[in-house]
């Protein structure tokens, strides 16, 4: 099955240039088709490569490390995440990667595949698979910029649509639940066969639960804005054919292979392997790692989790690859030992201020057969991500038990569910799995019982409503840090965990975007030429300005 897995991800990425070039240049815009490419394909072959895109495309997920791992104070210290989201640098190219990348290819593939499978009986699991996944990619989108194209999206080639018109956000999510529901109805395990699934293998029974649990994520997203009806989809969803997902062998993860590292120009159109782990390796890993922002660091060793040293490590790296992890030396425990741990703070590039180090033991032994390493360590105090963060084949997160289970301790928290366990045994089984995820799926240790109770018994759920939503969201935040977009969204959802400024940390004069946190993305500005009247409209509805301070629809903290 492994080796089937491989042939299959690798045919089909070879056919994605054919999928998209035949599509449309510039977003949106462009009808013009290449007569040299088939006009139609295989659905199948559309919704393994928009999976394949999520994670696999370099061009796109270099907006989480530039903006999403700021501002979810993750990741601080590298260039590129300083320089962007650290000090809030508003750069619209980068801003508009996701917009640029998904509409004109997962997207547009998604909605072709929808249209041409749509009423035909033979093919109605492939055509609810596709509206399960457009509907998850267009809840990153929207997430991210809030009003965007999307009834109408995707829609050039059929209808000649070429100026899309902005959705409201609150409408966009509307339909989210329409198309889940009718999409869990259609799906039958006795009907046509998913081929080249790389989520769930063809598995109708999952995608049942995957569209279910997304429901959960999108009720709970609206609670603040509409808390009745999130209410009433969320206990829809829970009820709804197929349940959800309720352990790890349910989690939607895209899976990727194991392929050399590069960064050359086809890295851009290779989905095979997991792009943003490459990216988080580093073009130039010895000078610009990922380093641990001291928000997570700080959360995560200050309160003995552990998982603190699972995703954060120190290295000495002047001996590494440029393709791999070979040539690190691990000096983690010279630096526990000395308590010379120097974390990254909001806004702050790695060598600012110049940490203070010290001489390494195991360091000063190595020198002895090396000329080239030196043993007095400075930024190596500065905790980067660990080495089983950063490999082609780890997965790319949709969702997981993990967040359903701390989706269900906070629904149980609002009084709208009573029957699935208390808070506490919700919010408990969710660290669990949040824990479990790192074991089974980045090679981490497995963490033991004794060591789970003890710090369960130390990190418990709190005594009010509100710290037991810090609590619960605040491990969401742990658990999301390999799912950026949800990450971030949920963040700014439920205001956990609390962030301050970068202006707190000193850094109020590099930024050039404002002192507050943004929360939303800005607009591609390409979009008011190719797309005037919806552009218009769209800030229209924003106060008439494109400000990354104005909050989404369903964020009203």
């Amino acid at each position: 099955m492994k080796k089937y897995k491989s042939y299959l991800i690798i045919l089909l990425a070879s056919v994605a240039p054919l999928i998209t070039i035949s599509c449309s240049d510039n977003y949106m815009n462009d009808m013009n088709t290449d007569p040299s490419k088939a006009a139609t394909i295989d659905p199948n072959a559309q919704l393994t490569t928009a999976e394949l895109q999520t994670y696999g495309d370099l061009s796109m997920v270099e907006i989480y490390r530039n903006y999403f791992y700021a501002f979810s104070q993750q990741l601080m210290g590298c260039w590129n995440t300083t320089n962007y989201g650290g000090r809030h640098t508003i750069d619209n190219q980068e801003m508009s990667r996701m917009w640029t990348t998904l509409y004109p290819n997962a997207i547009k593939n998604l909605t072709d595949g929808e249209i041409r499978t749509n009423g035909n009986a033979a093919k109605s699991n492939i055509n609810a698979a596709m509206r399960v996944y457009r509907v998850y990619l267009m809840s990153v989108i929207t997430d991210t910029y809030g009003n965007v194209p999307y009834s109408e999206a995707g829609l050039g080639f059929y209808n000649g649509i070429t100026n899309p018109k902005f959705d409201l956000q609150k409408d966009i999510y509307a339909d989210f639940f329409q198309q889940l529901d009718s999409a869990t109805t259609m799906l039958n395990a006795a009907g046509d066969k998913i081929s080249g699934d790389v989520i769930y293998k063809g598995d109708v029974t999952k995608w049942k639960k995957l569209a279910n649990s997304l429901r959960l994520r999108f009720a709970m997203r609206i609670s603040d804005v509409e808390p009745d009806k999130a209410k009433t989809e969320f206990i829809k969803a829970l009820n709804a054919d197929g349940g959800i997902i309720e352990n790890s062998a349910d989690d939607a993860l895209i899976n990727y292979m194991s392929i050399a590292f590069s960064f050359g120009q086809e890295s851009y159109s290779d989905y095979r392997g997991n792009a943003l782990s490459k990216l988080l390796f580093g073009n130039d890993p010895t000078n610009n790692p990922s380093y641990i922002c001291s928000t997570l660091f700080n959360q995560l060793n200050d309160n003995n989790d552990p998982r603190t040293f699972m995703m954060s490590r120190c290295y000495y790296d002047k001996l590494m690859s440029s393709t791999g992890t070979e040539g690190r030396i691990d000096i983690t425990d010279e630096v526990k030992s000395n308590n010379k741990f120097t974390p990254n703070v909001p806004g702050a590039f790695s060598w600012e201020p110049w940490p203070t180090g010290f001489k390494s033991d195991k360091l000063t032994e190595i020198a002895k057969n090396n000329p080239d390493v030196d043993p007095n360590v400075a930024r190596e105090v500065e905790p980067k991500l660990a080495n089983n963060f950063l490999k082609s084949d780890n997965p790319g997160v949709v969702i997981t038990s993990a967040e359903v289970d701390f989706l269900l301790a906070e629904a149980t928290l609002k009084g709208w569910i009573s029957n699935k366990g208390t808070v506490t045994e919700l919010y408990t089984k969710g660290v669990r799995a949040a824990m479990d995820f790192l074991s089974d799926n980045y090679g981490c240790d497995k963490i033991s019982d004794a060591d789970f109770n003890t710090y369960i018994s130390n990190n418990g759920i709190g005594h009010t409503e509100e710290q037991a939503k810090a609590a619960i969201n605040t491990q969401a935040w742990i658990l999301h840090f390999t799912n950026p977009a949800e990450c971030w969204a949920n963040v700014r959802r439920s205001g956990y965990p609390i962030m301050k400024s970068p202006k707190d940390y000193g850094f109020g004069q590099y930024l050039t975007g404002g002192d507050d946190i943004p929360v939303r993305l800005c607009y591609p500005v390409l979009e008011s030429s190719y797309n005037k009247q919806g552009y218009d409209d769209a800030l229209q509805q924003m106060g008439g300005k494109d400000d990354w301070h104005t909050h989404v629809w369903w964020d009203v903290k």
